[in-house]
């Protein structure tokens, strides 16, 4: 066995053992705290590891921030990522990069190399919802510590329901998609239904190792929750315009879109591992004449 293989095997063995939940928490209460000397050296060695782009930010000064976690989601400037108006144009939800992109087939998702899981469990088992999107289209977005790590809208939605489901809190990082099984489906996520003018959207928003919190911009903090699935559906509109902001990860994560079958051709330029900014193009959606 190779030196990198080993340091792989250590690093899946030690998520099986720690107490991803405690831990999370841990380090949220430390990313929220407001104390000026604890908040600027977590900023400082989380600035000396990863390049963050800190010009395009709203404050571009790391010392305008109260916590650690109010620097980590930042906000960008205006016009720092345009979005793709053309108005069958997908986009792309946040910056990071394309784990998988591709096709459902038969109520499996690609995940990667070698490696599928099931619609259903990813969708905590909803039998209506999974039959929307069997053999449709999805996209996973991967998002890296250095990178903006809000989501946003692919497109315009407004939103029907939201399907809470607690799970694992492994990383989602390439080497734990390439040896955990079913890993977006173990782990805690929030499952988020829109209606668009081109049928049903899904995006979910999955928790990962360290991830304190997911937060939407319709209810504030909701995971973690309790430790049962939690469906809500939506008694007021909640409507958001292409490239609006829908939440928010503290410490970073990972989001997957999805579309029902024969609805939207991804990009072709995309594949498993192509960096990607919010708002670049995604895919785009084929006339709504094409879709039956």
């Amino acid at each position: 066995m190779s030196l990198p293989e080993a340091r792989e095997r250590l690093f899946i063995f030690l998520q099986y053992c720690i107490p991803q939940h405690t831990l999370s928490r841990l380090i949220g209460y430390l990313a929220d705290s407001e104390n000026p000397w604890l908040k600027s050296q977590l900023i400082r060695l989380f600035s000396h590891f990863f390049t963050i782009n800190i010009a395009e930010a709203a404050p571009d000064n790391y010392e305008q921030y109260a916590s650690f976690n109010a620097f980590f989601t930042r906000a960008l400037k205006v016009g720092a990522r345009p979005i793709v108006q053309d108005q069958r144009a997908v986009v792309s939800p946040a910056d990071g990069s394309i784990s998988e992109i591709g096709i459902i087939k038969n109520d499996q998702l690609l995940q990667a190399k070698g490696h599928h899981y099931s619609l259903k469990a990813l969708l905590g088992g909803d039998d209506a919802l999974a039959e929307q999107f069997n053999n449709g289209a999805f996209a996973t977005v991967y998002l890296s510590p250095k990178d903006y790590h809000r989501v946003h809208m692919p497109l315009a939605g407004t939103l029907q329901k939201t399907r809470y489901v607690p799970g694992k809190l492994f990383s989602v990082n390439q080497t734990t998609a390439n040896n955990v099984a079913g890993l977006f489906a173990r782990n805690e996520r929030l499952i988020c239904l829109f209606d668009t003018e081109y049928g049903p959207m899904v995006v979910i928003l999955v928790g990962a190792m360290i991830v304190a919190a997911i937060e939407t911009v319709w209810a504030g903090q909701v995971a973690p929750q309790s430790k049962k699935i939690n469906t809500i559906d939506m008694t007021r509109t909640i409507s958001l315009e292409k490239g609006g902001e829908m939440g928010r990860f503290k410490l970073g994560s990972t989001a997957i879109v999805l579309f029902p079958e024969n609805t939207v051709q991804w990009n072709d330029a995309l594949s498993n591992g192509s960096s990607i900014k919010l708002g670049e193009l995604l895919g785009t959606l084929k006339p709504l004449d094409e879709q039956q």
